[in-house]
């Protein structure tokens, strides 16, 4: 589970932001029927689901950009090579290009609690540290700091939690994190990490071409085809074959400068589908079936497969293509699971109802008048009452979080006719 996330100077980001997800203390009459929203940890409650709103260009699909680079570092940077710049940017006003951009995250893997953070340049890494609560008091991993010194003896300091980390430093240039070389170098404290960002954190669907779509669709067909028929999909039956179709195989021969090739079969993923209407009539699932259907299929499957594994899933825009009573059949499957969790954005106003989401569910970004991106939760809002209407509160910019159109008749004849 996630417990927190802070990023700062990250593209429109410009101070630190803070997702948080642990739930607040709300006693509402609203708040106490939606105990399936949230799930216990440690003596509090955690969010089941975060629903980001904002105005276009406000910096919704900024935070979720961030959140996923920072995590394909810890994935990534231990391939990276001596001339190697991070593929990101920062906030571009202000001085802040020359300011190192910073990420944290509180998090829980294996029943035990993380603290990991770092802070970078656009072809270094700066900082570094990870700290955990073994026994629920706090405990050094490591910690790093590029700038205290010359070896890595100045740069590093470790706790007992990591063996021969010396050996690990060593292998870890100012391009690659220190969790993800200690991964690499199959040191059990760095794996363990790793393992939550790669298995844990999910950081969007798994998609038609995903290598694991089959095994994923054979564990959960059933509750898949399930999931179809209460969206309202008269799909009865989906098969997944493997199929051989002839194709050609280049070979070059360096040598004697030439080009041949050669038929061979190659084997292929085949998806059918059957409709209740003509159950023994066939569609090619890709070709005759909705582009619709074809990601509710995709999205469907990967949510099934991520609340019933507890894990987090980051989606930026979750309603794109998505008919707002499947959205919400989506997001009653998070509130029906255990402990898994969804952060997404979305323009869907539907949604702004505090019988659906609790206060501290619902956040709100908006472009402040220097062009950075603020984040803030509507349970910052102590005086917005449970008994008032969200979404006219928000169409009426009691948040800010809403874009300005002048659509007035003289505004848009000028664009019109110039």
């Amino acid at each position: 589970m996630v417990l927190e996330i802070q990023i700062g100077n990250f593209f429109s980001i410009k101070e630190p932001i803070t997702l948080d997800m642990r739930a607040g203390n709300i006693r509402s009459k609203n708040a106490k029927a939606l105990h399936q929203n949230i799930f216990p940890y440690n003596k509090t409650h955690v969010l089941k689901t975060a629903v980001i709103y904002g105005a276009n260009a406000s910096g919704k699909s900024n935070i979720i950009e961030a959140i996923r680079f920072c995590h394909n570092m810890v994935l990534n940077s231990h391939n990276h090579n001596e001339n190697t710049n991070f593929n990101y940017k920062k906030y571009k006003f202000k001085g802040y290009a020359q300011k190192p951009s910073t990420y944290f995250i509180r998090f829980v893997a294996e029943g035990v609690e993380y603290e990991y953070a770092f802070s970078l340049m656009e072809n270094k890494i700066i900082t570094e540290s990870l700290h955990y609560y073994p026994k629920g008091r706090i405990k050094k991993v490591f910690t790093r700091d590029e700038k205290a010194g010359s070896s890595k003896k100045e740069k590093y300091s470790f706790g007992e939690d990591i063996k021969r980390p010396k050996d690990v430093a060593e292998n870890t240039s100012e391009k690659t994190l220190f969790i993800s070389r200690a991964s690499q170098m199959d040191r059990e404290m760095g794996k363990r990490i790793f393992n939550y960002f790669n298995n844990q954190f999910i950081l969007g669907y798994a998609g038609i071409n995903a290598p694991h779509l089959e095994n994923l669709f054979s564990d959960y067909k059933t509750p898949l085809l399930n999931a179809l028929r209460v969206a309202d999909s008269d799909i009865s039956d989906i098969k997944l074959n493997k199929v051989k179709k002839p194709g050609k195989r280049f070979n070059a021969n360096l040598k004697e400068m030439s080009l041949s090739a050669e038929e061979v079969m190659d084997e292929k993923l085949e998806i059918v589908s059957y409709h209740k209407s003509a159950p023994k009539v066939q569609f090619d699932f890709f070709k005759e079936e909705s582009a619709g259907t074809i990601k509710l299929f995709t999205d469907i499957l990967t949510i099934l497969y991520i609340v019933k594994q507890n894990k987090v899933l980051l989606v930026d825009e979750i309603g794109d293509s998505l008919h707002t009573e499947i959205i919400d059949y989506i997001f009653n499957l998070f509130k029906t699971g255990e402990k898994a969790q969804l952060i997404c954005t979305t323009h869907n106003t539907n949604f702004l109802d505090l019988k659906k989401f609790r206060k501290d569910q619902i956040f709100f970004v908006n472009k402040t008048d220097d062009g950075a991106s603020d984040l803030y939760s509507l349970y910052d809002y102590g005086d917005f009452r449970d008994t008032m209407d969200l979404e006219k509160a928000y169409y009426q910019g009691r948040f800010e979080a809403l874009p300005f159109v002048d659509d007035t008749e003289e505004n848009l004849k000028q664009i019109i006719h110039g």
